[in-house]
């Protein structure tokens, strides 16, 4: 009988038919063979499917262009206009404006009050639907619209440290009535023509520390967007401010007497435990002649120190030593009185107490971190005179101008907080 070998790949079919049907078998042999084939026996080589071609990945978004840095007006205009444009109200809103300050240190200068007269100015002009009312307890308790601000020295990288070499105009529009910020304005300003010089109560102050009121309003308008909350620090304590703005008028008007009251006012309001209204009514203490109730005074803006665990006080030096120095023309300052009141106090609590020396962004920083030292360890020892108790718990350094706070090094009185004497509270 004749066999026939089918070949399927690798299988090979022996087909021994009778003689009568061997064609049906043999097809019947090829069926099978179709039949395995379709169900995943091996088959003839077959070349590998192809890769799927990747997606294309998106390019990332540009990186948003930084806003110029322009001429003050010009960068004014910028910053409103961003501000204001697109956030004016369907009908007529009161609008207040509490007055601009440095971003840092919280202080009012001439170039901060002269930003809000330009606001009033352009609201004026351009945007009728703003009704511009004066800062005070009466205005504000009726929620209008509440324009807030900071005018911050900033370096080349634009950031409030080292060499300050531009201004940062910060605007924040937030309406009272919903708690809400409305609208926010950014633009960066040159310094040539700026004048920083501080106005008459902060330029007078003989103290700076950290303080929650001036923190909630830097926090409205730095870091925030439309559609946050007003910070709490703030908004509790708007009333008082309002205030603290009328009685900082009365003061750089030599309304002394009004100023006190007014400040006294602020003291007894709700948040008014805050280092401006200690600062106020020491001030005006010294001016009427009140030594001892200026002393008081002192000693609580002390205290709001030492409870931040920073108090930076303005000891002025002779350029390049660590002598006491009256400018000509001033009434000396009553260092005794405040070298009495640090030392008492820091005395009176179980904290160390660390006495840090800093000088102006001018000068070589080596020398400058030498003279810094020197200050520190002059007042240490006045500290140790006035409160022996106090000397195992004192330790004196120099910074030099690392940590300067305005940083234009233009050693004058815009940049007198930078040449500080720092107590900073430490355990033991």
């Amino acid at each position: 009988m004749t066999q026939h070998r089918i070949r399927r790949g690798s299988f090979v079919f022996q087909v021994r038919p009778a003689r009568a049907g061997w064609r049906l078998a043999v097809l019947a042999a090829v069926s099978l063979m179709s039949l395995l084939g379709a169900c995943g026996a091996p088959g003839p080589a077959t070349a590998p499917a192809a890769a799927p071609v990747p997606a294309a990945v998106p390019a990332p978004p540009p990186a948003p262009v930084p806003p110029p840095t322009l001429p003050f007006d010009a960068a004014v205009l910028r910053a409103a206009t961003a501000l204001l444009a697109d956030a004016q109200p369907a009908e007529a809103r009161e609008l207040v404006i509490d007055p601009l300050v440095d971003g840092v240190t919280g202080l009012q200068s001439n170039a901060t009050q002269t930003l809000g007269a330009q606001l009033v100015k352009l609201i004026g002009q351009q945007y009728p639907r703003y009704n511009v009312k004066p800062f005070n307890p009466v205005n504000v308790v009726r929620g209008p619209l509440i324009l807030t601000g900071t005018f911050t020295g900033v370096n080349a990288e634009r950031k409030s440290e080292g060499r300050r070499e531009a201004f940062r105009i910060c605007l924040a529009l937030a309406d009272l009535k919903t708690g809400k910020l409305v609208s926010k304005g950014l633009a960066f300003a040159l310094p040539e023509g700026v004048d920083t010089t501080p106005l008459p109560l902060f330029a007078d102050s003989p103290a700076w520390a950290p303080d929650d009121a001036t923190t909630g309003y830097v926090r409205t308008c730095q870091g925030t967007k439309p559609g946050d909350a007003i910070h709490p620090l703030y908004i509790d304590r708007i009333v008082t401010a309002a205030t603290i703005a009328e009685a900082s008028e009365a003061y750089a008007a030599k309304r002394y007497a009004q100023a006190a009251t007014l400040f006294e006012t602020a003291l007894a309001s709700p948040g008014g435990n805050q280092l401006r209204v200690h600062t106020g009514l020491y001030l005006t203490r010294m001016r009427l002649g009140q030594r001892s109730a200026a002393a008081k005074a002192f000693g609580d803006i002390v205290e709001q120190g030492l409870d931040q665990k920073r108090l930076g006080v303005k000891v002025l030096f002779k350029p390049g030593t660590a002598a006491i120095w009256s400018p000509p023309g001033t009434t000396a300052l009553p260092y005794a009185m405040w070298m009495g009141e640090i030392g008492r106090r820091a005395a009176a609590r179980p904290s160390c107490l660390d006495v840090v020396g800093h000088t102006s962004a001018s000068g070589a920083e080596p020398v400058n971190e030498r003279i810094s030292l020197m200050r520190a360890e002059m007042v240490a020892g006045e500290l140790k005179r006035v409160a022996p108790k106090l000397t195992p718990r004192l330790a004196s350094s120099g910074v030099g101008s690392r940590q300067a706070l305005i940083g234009n090094g233009r050693d004058d009185l815009s940049d007198a907080l930078d040449r500080r004497v720092e107590f900073l509270v430490r355990g033991c």
